[in-house]
C-alpha cells in the first residue's frame, strides 16, 4: 500500500505540473502565468498614459491585451487658494490636490517615471496602493528636487487604488495634499455610463483659523492631535462649487471614482437626494446597492454610481456633517432636464444646504482686494455682504428680510437693528438669547453666534443688512468687528 501511495501521489505531482498548479522542483516560486492577473507579457505598441487632472478621468480603455504603459507624473510644489482669500503651499502630484488620475489595464507591465520639479524645497516619492512590491514603488522612488526616477510594475489586481507620497514625516506629506487615485481596469473594462467625475477627500491643519485670510502654514502639532482646520474635495473649498460644478442631465447614470487620501479622517460620503445604485465598497471587486452612505477609510477609495432622475443641485457631503458646513467638505453635481413630480415636486433649496457656497463670490473677492488697497467702498461691502448673506442668515430672517412672524425678527425697516450699531455687531458676533421687541411686535428666539465669521465677513453681511429693505446707515468696519470680538470673553473650547 505504501508503494501504491507514492505512486498515486507522483502521479498527481505530475498532473499539477502540467496544469500550471504547482512547480515541479520544491520550494520554486509559481510560474508568471499562474499568478492571478498575470496575462503574459505586453503585446502590442508601447503606450503612453492619459493623466487627467481632477475632477477629470481618463476615457475608458478599450483593449483586449496587456500592454507597456509608461506614466509621466511630476511632483510640483505649489501655493493655490484652500479657500476664499486663504492660499496654501501645496504639494501634488500633477501639479493639482489630487493628483492626475492614472487609468491603466489589469494585466499592463506599467513603467513609471516619477520627475521632482527643479523648484521643490523637498524630495518626494510615491507609494500607489495597486503596486505589489516594496513600499508600492516608494523604495524605488525617492527623488531628490531636479531628479527623476524611473521602476516598473504589473498591474495584477483590478480596482481602485490610492496612491500617495510616503517621504517622511509622510503624514505631512499627505497632508500637504500629495496623493491621487490609480484605476486598474478589469480585463473586460468597465459598464459604460454618462458620466465619471474624479473627487478625492482630504484634511488640512493650518496655523490659522478656518477661513482665516493670508497665507496660512501647515501645522504639524494640529495634524498630530487630528483636529483639522478644513476637511474638503479636490483641495479647495470652491472645487466643485459654482462654475467649478460637477454636470449631468436627467436621466444620466453617473459614475464617481471617491477616494480619502486622509491622513486621518475617514470619510462618511453621501450624495444629497441620491440613492446608491452600485458602490464598489473600499475599491474592491465586490457590489452593495441601494446604499445611502459608504465609508471610506483614510487611504482608501470607493466606486459609486447613480441615476439622475430629477433635476436640480445634488450636494456631496462628508455626512461627518459639521465638516461639510463648516469645514469645507462640500461638493455641488448640478442636473439639469426636465421635470418629473412623480418623484419629486422640484422645489430648489440651494441656500439651505449651501450656505453661502450658493452665492457668486467673486463680489467677495473684489471687497476683499479693495479692502487690502485702502479702496473699500459701502457699495462693494453691501454686494460682498449680500453673498455672505445668503444661507448664512436667509435661512432664519428670509432672503426678503422679513424673518418669520412670531419666531425670527425682521431685519427690513428694523428699528432693533438700526438703532445701535455696535449692539447689531455684538449681536451677530456672540449670540443673544430671550426676548426682543422689533418694530413693535415681541420675539423670543435664540440667535446662535457667528464668531465663525471673520471680521470683514460679519462687517460686510451687517453693512448690507443695514443698507437694505427699507434700511439706511453708516457702514460697519472690520475694525470695529476686532474691536468688540478682542473685548469679548469666552469660554474654553467657545468658537473663535
Amino acid at each position: 500500500m505504501n508503494r501504491v501511495h507514492r505512486l498515486m501521489t507522483l502521479a498527481l505531482a505530475g498532473l499539477s505540473c502540467a496544469m500550471g498548479l504547482v512547480s515541479p522542483v520544491s520550494g520554486a516560486a509559481e510560474p508568471a502565468s499562474a499568478i492571478p492577473g498575470d496575462f503574459g507579457p505586453p503585446r502590442g505598441e508601447v503606450i503612453h498614459a492619459t493623466l487627467t487632472s481632477p475632477p477629470n478621468v481618463p476615457p475608458p480603455i478599450h483593449r483586449s491585451h496587456p500592454a507597456k504603459v509608461i506614466v509621466d507624473l511630476e511632483v510640483r510644489e505649489v501655493e493655490k487658494e484652500i479657500s476664499e482669500g486663504v492660499t496654501y503651499t501645496f504639494w501634488t502630484f500633477g501639479g493639482t490636490t489630487p493628483g492626475s488620475f492614472i487609468r491603466v489595464r489589469q494585466g499592463d507591465t506599467v513603467e513609471f517615471h516619477l520627475k521632482n520639479h527643479p523648484d521643490s524645497k523637498m524630495p518626494h516619492n510615491i507609494d500607489l496602493h495597486g503596486v505589489t512590491g516594496p513600499g508600492g514603488g516608494a523604495a524605488s522612488s525617492f527623488t531628490a528636487p531636479g531628479h527623476a526616477s524611473q521602476f516598473t510594475f504589473k498591474a495584477l489586481n483590478q480596482g481602485i487604488y490610492v496612491y500617495h507620497c510616503a517621504t517622511a514625516p509622510v503624514g505631512m506629506h499627505i497632508a500637504n495634499g500629495m496623493y491621487g487615485l490609480m484605476l486598474v481596469e478589469p480585463p473586460g473594462g468597465m459598464k459604460p455610463v454618462d458620466h465619471e467625475y474624479y473627487v478625492m477627500q482630504g484634511d488640512f491643519y493650518t496655523v490659522g483659523k478656518y477661513r482665516e485670510r493670508g497665507h496660512q502654514d501647515f501645522d504639524m502639532q494640529r495634524a498630530i492631535d487630528e483636529r483639522p482646520t478644513y476637511v474638503l474635495f479636490n483641495g479647495s473649498e470652491g472645487s466643485l462649487v459654482g462654475e467649478n460644478a460637477l454636470r449631468a442631465k436627467v436621466g444620466d447614470r453617473v459614475r464617481l471614482f471617491v477616494g480619502n487620501g486622509g491622513p486621518n479622517l475617514v470619510s462618511s460620503f453621501h450624495v444629497i437626494g441620491a440613492i446608491f445604485d452600485r458602490v464598489r465598497y473600499e475599491g474592491g471587486v465586490h457590489e452593495q446597492e441601494n446604499v445611502q452612505t459608504t465609508l471610506i477609510p483614510a487611504g482608501g477609495a470607493a466606486i459609486v454610481e447613480f441615476h439622475i432622475r430629477v433635476p436640480g443641485s445634488y450636494v456631496l457631503v462628508d455626512h461627518s456633517i459639521l465638516r461639510a458646513f463648516n469645514k469645507g467638505a462640500l461638493a455641488i453635481l448640478k442636473a439639469d432636464g426636465p421635470e418629473n413630480k412623480s418623484i419629486y415636486s422640484g422645489k430648489e433649496v440651494d441656500s439651505v444646504y449651501l450656505g453661502d457656497r450658493a452665492a457668486n463670490l467673486a463680489a467677495v473677492s473684489e471687497a476683499r482686494a479693495s479692502e487690502a488697497s485702502g479702496t473699500l467702498t459701502k457699495e462693494q461691502q453691501i454686494k460682498a455682504g449680500e453673498s455672505r448673506f445668503t444661507g448664512t442668515c436667509s435661512v432664519c430672517h428670509q432672503a426678503n428680510g422679513e424673518g418669520v412672524p412670531g419666531v425670527f425678527p425682521p431685519l427690513a425697516r428694523s428699528d432693533f437693528l438700526m438703532a445701535d450699531k455696535q449692539r447689531s455687531i455684538g449681536i451677530v458676533l456672540n449670540g443673544l438669547s430671550g426676548k426682543v421687541t422689533v418694530n413693535g411686535n415681541t420675539f423670543n428666539s435664540v440667535m446662535p453666534p457667528m464668531s465663525q465669521l471673520t471680521d470683514d465677513e460679519l462687517a460686510n453681511i451687517l453693512t448690507f443688512a443695514r443698507n437694505s429693505w427699507g434700511n439706511g446707515g453708516e457702514p460697519v468696519s472690520a475694525d470695529e468687528v476686532k474691536q468688540i470680538r478682542a473685548s469679548t470673553q469666552r469660554p474654553a473650547g467657545a468658537a473663535h
